[in-house]
C-alpha cells in the first residue's frame, strides 16, 4: 500500500507491505530511483517482515526541498522509523541508500537490528565524471549535484562513523562490473560479512534469485 508521512515539513511517499507486527525491515533505494526499484524484493521479504520501502528526498512521488545534505536524508530515515511505529528495524540499503543507511547505523545503532549493503562505496569517491543533466525528471537534478558534490568531498566523520558500527552487517558487492569497491566499505566495518556476486551495480536487477538467497540466509542467521 502506498502511504505519505509529513516529517519535519517534508512530506515521503512510501510503501508499506507486510504484516505490521512482522519485524519491520526498511528497503533503501539508490541515487534516482524510487520505492518501484524493489519491485519482487519488497514482498519476497514482506513473506516474514514488516517492510517499508520510501522514496528519498527529491525522488519519485516524494517532495523536492532543494537541499540534500546526507545527514538530513538520514534523519529522514529514523523519522519515518518512528512514523511507522518501529523502535528497531533491519535496514536494507543500495548505493546512495546504503551510505544513508550507514548514517543511520553509525548515529543511531539503537535503531538498526542488522544491516544490509549493496554495492556501497566508502567515501569519497575520486575520477567521477562530471554530472551531465538528459532532461530526467522523475528526481530533482539538484539533489544528484548535492550528493555528488558530498561523494567527492564528504565529511570526513562519515567514514570513520564506519568503524563504530556493531550491528551484524553483510556487504554485497556488484563484482569486477561494479564501478565500486565495496571490499572497503566491509573492511572499514567491524566484522562485516562480504560477499561478491558478479552482477555488477545493481545486484537485486540483474541477480535477484541470488541476491535474495544471501540476504534470507543472512537475515535468517
Amino acid at each position: 500500500m502506498i502511504r505519505e508521512a509529513l516529517l519535519d515539513g517534508i512530506r515521503l511517499v512510501y510503501r508499506e507491505e507486510g504484516d505490521p507486527a512482522a519485524p519491520p525491515l526498511l528497503l533503501v533505494h539508490g541515487r534516482t530511483a524510487d520505492h518501484n526499484d524493489w519491485n519482487g524484493v519488497t514482498q519476497h521479504l514482506a513473506a516474514r517482515h514488516h517492510v517499508v520501502v520510501p522514496d528519498l528526498r527529491g525522488h519519485g512521488r516524494s517532495d523536492r526541498p532543494g537541499t540534500y545534505a546526507l545527514p538530513e536524508m538520514a534523519a529522514d530515515l529514523v523519522a519515518l522509523l518512528d512514523h511507522v511505529g518501529a523502535a528497531r528495524a533491519t535496514v536494507v540499503g543500495h548505493s546512495l541508500g546504503g551510505v544513508l543507511s550507514c548514517l543511520v547505523a553509525g548515529g543511531h545503532p539503537d535503531r538498526v537490528e542488522r544491516l544490509v549493503l549493496e554495492d556501497v562505496p566508502a567515501l569519497p569517491l575520486r575520477d567521477r565524471a562530471p554530472v551531465v543533466e538528459d532532461g530526467s525528471t522523475g528526481f530533482d537534478w539538484r539533489m544528484v549535484h548535492e550528493t555528488e558534490r558530498q561523494f567527492l568531498h564528504p565529511d570526513p566523520a562519515w567514514r570513520a562513523a564506519l568503524g563504530s558500527i556493531t550491528m551484524p552487517t553483510l556487504v554485497l558487492s556488484g563484482g569486477a562490473a561494479s564501478p565500486f569497491d565495496a571490499g572497503e566499505t566491509a573492511a572499514l566495518i567491524p566484522g562485516a560479512k562480504l560477499v561478491t556476486i558478479e552482477a555488477g551495480h545493481l545486484i537485486h536487477v540483474g541477480a535477484r534469485k541470488e541476491f535474495l538467497r544471501v540476504v534470507d540466509a543472512f537475515l535468517r542467521a
